[in-house]
């Protein structure tokens, strides 16, 4: 059994589980200081309500994938590996997103969700239902998230959900010490730290979705004579079997393979591949430099666009 599968989507569930944790707890505090606890039945069922309709998300897309991929269609497995391919680039670009905003946003995260308790609550026909919406989307984002990221990693079976499972009751355990118990926990840090592994993961998906980008044109080229100058850099170029990658940067199969420890380790935490191909390389580096740089000067409090302060001094 791989239980290497199981590695990323714990740390993508932990670390979405704890944004989702924090609202819950600052939702409790909130009625319980407001004299409201008798609407916490609405929290958790917002809870529920959240985990389970981000699980029925994840069995759609899983679905989805599995019709097209039993169709006897000549297009079938291009297909699927185009869905997989879309669902990657979209996990990619809301991973981002959430990582530069929540870095933007932390400090400001109890504030904004006390304003929207104290709105739900001024609704007094209807508070339940408010706390259960505001409840409900928080975890529906993070499950939504964490869903993407699983089914864009084509990781399916029993052991990517136990890595899920693990960091949901690893979040639900954070969340106890810090609201529960009260233990003192340095949020800022945990977040700082999870956000520089996260990066690196979501730099990795980046690497496997081109992949399969390529392998959907591979598989074209060679079922449709029409498409066969799709392969641009494989007709051209090099002899190396890669229609949109280039020329290859290194071929590791012999010495650290992906299908063995510790390269499966490395595949499943990081997107390492054994056979590495230029456009790959450069789409990493990029990513890292880009996205990245733009996370560590969120860390550091810098504003990186300028203008729109110029604009809010007028």
């Amino acid at each position: 059994m791989n239980f290497s599968e199981a590695l990323p989507t714990f740390v993508i569930t932990l670390r979405e589980g704890v944004e989702a944790a924090l609202v819950v707890g600052i939702v409790l505090a909130c009625l319980k200081k407001s004299g409201q606890s008798y609407l916490s039945p609405w929290v958790f069922g917002g809870v529920g309500v959240g985990l389970i309709a981000s699980a029925l998300i994840g069995v759609l897309l899983v679905w989805t994938m599995q019709i097209l991929s039993a169709s006897n269609q000549p297009f079938a497995p291009i297909m699927e590996l185009l869905l997989e391919a879309i669902f990657g680039l979209i996990a990619i670009a809301m991973l981002s997103w959430m990582l530069i905003w929540m870095t933007k946003q932390a400090r400001f995260m109890k504030a904004e969700v006390e304003g929207a308790v104290s709105a739900a609550l001024t609704q007094n026909s209807h508070a339940g239902w408010g706390v259960f919406t505001l409840v409900f989307i928080a975890v529906l984002r993070e499950g939504f998230e964490t869903v993407l990221f699983v089914v864009a990693k084509f990781q399916q079976g029993i052991i990517p959900a136990l890595g899920a499972l693990g960091g949901i009751l690893s979040a639900t355990g954070l969340g106890v010490l810090l609201f529960k118990w009260g233990v003192k926990i340095n949020i800022r840090l945990f977040f700082k730290y999870m956000g520089i592994l996260l990066l690196f993961i979501v730099a990795g998906l980046v690497v496997s979705t081109l992949g399969l980008f390529d392998s959907a044109v591979n598989i074209l080229s060679q079922t449709n004579r029409e498409s066969a100058a799709l392969c641009f850099y494989y007709e051209r170029f090099t002899k190396i079997h890669s229609c949109i990658l280039g020329p290859m940067v290194w071929n590791t199969s012999q010495l650290l393979p992906e299908d063995k420890f510790p390269g499966l380790l490395l595949s499943a935490l990081f997107g390492y591949t054994d056979k590495l191909y230029v456009v790959q390389a450069i789409a990493y580096f990029v990513f890292l430099i880009t996205v990245g740089g733009i996370y560590f000067q969120s860390l550091a409090g810098r504003v990186f666009f300028p203008f729109k302060k110029t604009q809010a001094s007028k």
